[in-house]
């Protein structure tokens, strides 16, 4: 019975990731943003209300306009479409608006334009809690054309929640392993059945490959659901993410070797990374990257596109692709951050297209046929590294309609504990 529930909450997984993350549908389209409260450092969360707002941005490879509309959507915990409310019920406002907000790029060597979203705005506000997609279409053509989703939730605090992350787990003490115990306490939300009306997700560097989806709670108090020892919530503690800047075209700047420029682009070689190296703590951003450049003045429209080289100095490793991970690849693995592997260098090898700026990222192995990443056979798993780990908490009574989001937790592990 363990392991039906363990494959399950697998499945569930699996199922929420596929549906969850941003995902550019259109070539020319790139650097996809969705910023709260003009921080591009937190996670596409915010309060319900509250003045809070949040801004989704992306690149088109041209400077000619191009008409793209977008749509809102409500969607259950499972990010799957919530079928049993209207538009009108979460939305003030109408869907298929224009995007009005554009801006042509500025001395930059790869043409293209920047359009940006802010919601809420004078065309539209949302009313309830829970999970939202946001689709961008281009509406030239007879049809509109989905070009991307951008996805976000918003709270209504309705639970607390208490949280500690130990690195005694149990399976393994200060080794390779990161244990996460929670408790609910629903005190102010009307719950009869907590382990029907209420679904959790916890997750690590914002990762929804590895994310955990309704562990089962193993103590159950008055108005309180405790989740301690349980094998589900035991993460591979990973390593510090590796990090580089491209300030500028011309001059290397962090954990750059060099600067070139092959007509029509510039490049950006990175210095090599070993694998399973040994811990060292470096202060990271736990995958998350921000657009910038020397002068720090209008970065939206005056970063250039820069072709960034990575090499990974490995054994070849059977069984599995390993991929270049962060949050500028959506946490997706797919074929445009798959590593190469190069015989004569002994090292994989990946190029990707970036806009300049500050970039955290890892190398995961997944094995074939599957679809969660893991550090262990590349960057390593240490007991003593730096991670996030969000929970969130859904609340849907009986006769309800939707799932409201009532909880959210954001903590970062330290082993000193500050």
């Amino acid at each position: 019975m363990k392991k039906i529930t363990v494959l399950l909450s697998l499945l569930c997984c699996a199922s929420a990731i596929t549906a969850q993350r941003h995902e550019i549908l259109d070539r020319q389209l790139h650097t996809l943003q969705v910023v709260v409260n003009d921080d591009p450092l937190l996670p596409p969360i915010m309060n319900l209300g509250g003045g809070n707002h949040l801004e989704i941005g992306f690149d088109e490879f041209s400077h000619e306009y191009h008409r793209y509309i977008y749509k809102v959507e409500h969607c259950n915990a499972d990010w799957s479409p919530s079928t049993e409310i209207f538009e009108s019920d979460y939305m003030n406002g109408f869907n298929g608006e224009p995007i009005e907000d554009y801006e042509k790029s500025f001395n930059t060597t790869v043409l293209y334009t920047h359009y940006s979203l802010r919601i809420p705005n004078e065309n539209i506000s949302l009313k309830l809690s829970g999970n939202y997609k946001l689709t961008v279409y281009n509406d030239e053509g007879d049809e509109p054309v989905p070009v991307l989703t951008a996805c976000f939730s918003l709270v209504e605090p309705g639970v607390g929640i208490g949280a500690t992350v130990s690195t005694n787990t149990d399976i393994d003490f200060n080794k390779s392993h990161q244990q996460v115990d929670f408790s609910v306490n629903y005190g102010l939300v009307k719950v009869i059945d907590p382990h029907r009306e209420l679904k959790t997700v916890v997750m690590q560097n914002r990762r929804w490959d590895n994310c955990v989806v309704n562990p089962k709670p193993n103590i159950q108090a008055a108005n309180k659901i405790e989740f301690t020892h349980n094998r589900q919530l035991i993460f591979p503690a990973g390593n510090e993410y590796h990090k580089f800047e491209i300030l500028d075209v011309h001059i290397p700047t962090l954990n750059v070797d060099r600067m070139e420029w092959f007509d029509p682009y510039y490049h950006a070689t990175l210095y090599p990374n070993q694998t399973a190296r040994n811990y060292l703590y470096d202060e990271d951003q736990n995958g998350a990257f921000i657009i910038r450049n020397s002068d720090d003045e209008d970065v939206a429209t005056t970063c250039d596109y820069v072709f960034t080289h990575f090499t990974l100095k490995s054994p070849q490793l059977p069984g599995g692709e390993v991929y270049l991970n962060g949050e500028w690849t959506y946490n997706r693995f797919i074929p445009e951050y798959r590593m190469t592997y190069n015989r004569e260098t002994q090292a994989y090898e990946a190029t990707a297209l970036l806009k300049q700026g500050y970039y955290n990222y890892n190398y995961l192995f997944v094995p074939d046929g599957e679809t969660q990443g893991n550090s262990g056979r590349t960057d390593g798993n240490f007991y003593e590294t730096e991670n996030e780990y969000i929970i969130l908490v859904y609340h849907r009574p009986n006769g309800g309609r939707y799932d409201k989001l009532v909880g959210y937790r954001r903590m970062n592990f330290k082993i000193n504990g500050k």
